[in-house]
């Protein structure tokens, strides 16, 4: 059944072909938003499309297939132009898609160690690029999928690729603060919410079991819901507001991973 609150609302989950991202797509859809299905490739965003449309009853005309390698930051701006193109009024996008840090010290061809880039890196581009989809009318906003593990994180201002000192689980870390820090940026209203620890490809990061990706991306569908009112920069543990890691919350601390994020991507700052 369309939910009135969610069925004139167009969507973008990035990470849409498998897990959270998957569940987050299938239970807008569901409630009756249009929703742009992001994947890595063509192939799994269709193939995600068709799943939906085949396993959950939802109507296809209310889904939209696209495609971006995050590795490869050309990508992603190819991405954000298609859709402010094709959507030039987004009600919601949803920074999901990531990676767990690969064993070995991996940079992209963009220069950038690959998980700040995939994780943290492709998403501010992409948010930063779309901003003006977002704010064309008032209630748009952004869902950071970010983790509790942001709290044991700390950035390496100096070497953010981690060159010196390489360890899988400080890289993600170090990403899922920095987009935890970035939901406090003023531009577009967004939060960050750490869905609980799911039986996704992540889990081996967090613990043995967790709960389905169903349940984690409910409390990521709350977030976009126009009804319940956000505060720009607040960060979610599961359904309940909580303080996040200090960094979050500090201007200095935003302006500075701004800049930061500006040189990694290629974004001149006026």
């Amino acid at each position: 059944m369309p939910d009135s609150t969610l069925s004139s609302r167009t969507v973008l989950v990035t990470g849409a072909t498998s897990g959270i991202g998957y569940e987050t797509a299938r239970k807008l859809a569901e409630r009756g938003a249009t929703v742009l299905l992001h994947g890595r490739t063509a192939e799994e965003a269709h193939a995600a499309a068709d799943r939906l449309v085949a396993t959950a009853g939802v109507d296809a005309a209310r889904l939209c297939a696209f495609a971006a390698d995050f590795a490869h930051l050309h990508e992603v701006e190819a991405l954000a132009d298609r859709i402010v193109a094709e959507h030039p009024h987004l009600d919601v996008l949803v920074n999901n898609a990531g990676i767990a840090a690969p064993e070995r010290h991996t940079v992209t061809a963009d220069g950038n160690e690959i998980a700040f880039q995939v994780n943290f890196l492709a998403h501010y581009l992409l948010t930063c690029l779309l901003e003006p989809a977002l704010t064309s009318d008032p209630g748009g906003r952004v869902v950071n999928v970010s983790s509790a593990l942001h709290r044991t994180a700390s950035i390496q201002w100096s070497d953010p690729n981690r060159a010196r000192r390489y360890s899988r689980l400080a890289a993600y870390a170090q990403s899922q603060l920095a987009l935890t820090v970035f939901a406090a940026d003023p531009r577009v209203t967004a939060v960050s919410v750490h869905p609980g620890v799911c039986d996704t490809a992540l889990l081996p990061l967090y613990a043995h079991e967790g709960v389905t990706p169903a349940e984690g991306a409910a409390h990521v569908v709350r977030l976009c819901d126009p009804a319940v009112e956000i505060v720009n920069g607040a960060y979610y543990d599961r359904d309940t507001r909580v303080e996040p890691a200090p960094a979050a919350s500090e201007d200095r601390t935003v302006k500075r991973l701004n800049k930061l994020a500006d040189l990694l991507v290629g974004r001149s700052t006026a």
